[in-house]
């Protein structure tokens, strides 16, 4: 069922560094939802595997001393969606980690496979485009920081060179301070299906104007992206009903839909112009704004 030709298992970063050092050909393992999957229909075959989880270090999220949330590439999708640290300072974050799978699922995904998988359908990637996370890489020569929007190169194709661990998610004070947000899965069966399109807005507010809007997409394209122009326009814009709406239109202009068997690429722009307006009402009023009617 499983054609394993070798299976190591790493008690520390450094271990699993210079582990796959001596042996490039090793494939990453950490939840094993997707890895097992691939193992399973033959698109991998005589796999030597490098378990990453008794890391117990790449488990853990915390807020550092400047306001950095620190996430650990191996924290699950359930830690995620249950730690009060996220649930209080980036909620949009939770939500999307609510909407991955089911609870047995939730369990043993991971958040760091999630991202390194490339799928622009993954759960977290939307929320983590729009809160300008960067990604801690670490190998046998040392760490490197890539912001999220450079890691995705194409459809699951990410930017980890050999040798490489994501080791931490971080997501600076700057890009989740001060800020209210939403996201929004839009699928056939909720949580139990791939999106169809998923959105995440966050905003920040100054007086009755929007000083800041990032609105990240996940299959709007063959990769995640951000509507840059969309987020353009918005700064210092009146926050009203007719600009949330011209926001919605513009931000289709940065989707690269197109159409599969699960909708037809007008649909999926569709989706995006709509869907990007509600997740933006509603994170108006999370950020401590009145309700547009």
């Amino acid at each position: 069922m499983y054609d394993i030709s070798g299976y190591y298992e790493a008690e520390t970063v450094a271990e699993a560094t210079a582990l796959l050092a001596k042996n490039p050909n090793l494939r990453l393992i950490a939840g094993g939802t997707d890895v097992l999957i691939k193992m399973h229909s033959g698109q991998i075959a005589d796999a030597e595997l490098l378990s990453l989880r008794k890391i117990k270090s790449l488990n853990t999220i915390r807020k550092a001393e400047d306001g950095t949330i620190v996430i650990g590439a191996m924290a699950t999708f359930t830690k995620v969606f249950n730690d009060p640290i996220l649930r209080e300072m980036i909620p949009i974050l939770t939500e999307a980690a609510i909407s991955m799978g089911g609870p047995q699922i939730r369990n043993i995904a991971t958040i760091g496979g999630n991202v390194c998988n490339g799928a622009t359908s993954a759960d977290s990637a939307s929320s983590l485009f729009a809160l300008n996370a960067q990604l801690k890489l670490e190998g046998h020569q040392g760490e490197r920081l890539v912001p999220i929007r450079k890691f995705y190169l194409g459809p699951g194709k990410v930017a980890l060179q050999p040798g490489e661990i994501l080791t931490e998610i971080l997501i600076a004070p700057d890009d989740y301070q001060g800020f209210g947000g939403q996201y929004i899965k839009f699928a056939m069966r909720e949580a139990m299906d791939i999106a169809t399109l998923a959105v995440a807005v966050v905003c920040k507010l100054q007086a009755k104007t929007f000083a800041e809007v990032r609105i990240g997409l996940g299959v709007a394209g063959p990769t995640p992206l951000r509507c840059l122009e969309a987020e353009e326009y918005a700064k210092g814009q009146e926050i009203s009903a007719q600009t949330v709406a011209e926001i919605g239109k513009l931000a289709v202009n940065s989707a690269k839909a197109r159409t599969s068997w699960r909708a037809s690429k007008d649909y999926r722009e569709h989706l995006v112009e709509e869907l990007v307006q509600r997740a933006l009402k509603k994170a108006i009023v999370n950020a401590g704004g009145e309700e547009l009617v």
